[in-house]
């Protein structure tokens, strides 16, 4: 499991570390978690090009992360 995610993790790395944080960007609207681009495309690239909030998206899966560690 990855310790925390920044604007810079790549998209397919966080989901392929710790595979359940796929239904956070499923939830925000990021349902390309296993396409192509996710293998390159930073959580930042892909919020700006969905129109989505990364600060709220990069939030919440921290928060995930955080549970899942207690």
């Amino acid at each position: 499991m990855m310790d925390k995610i920044t604007k810079d993790n790549i998209i397919g790395d966080v989901v392929r570390e710790t595979p359940e944080l796929a239904a956070v960007f499923l939830k925000h609207g990021l349902m390309c978690v296993g396409c192509a681009f996710a293998s390159q495309e930073t959580i930042e690239q892909g919020a700006m090009s969905h129109g989505l909030d990364m600060d709220l998206l990069i939030k919440e899966l921290n928060e995930h992360i955080e549970k899942e560690k207690k």
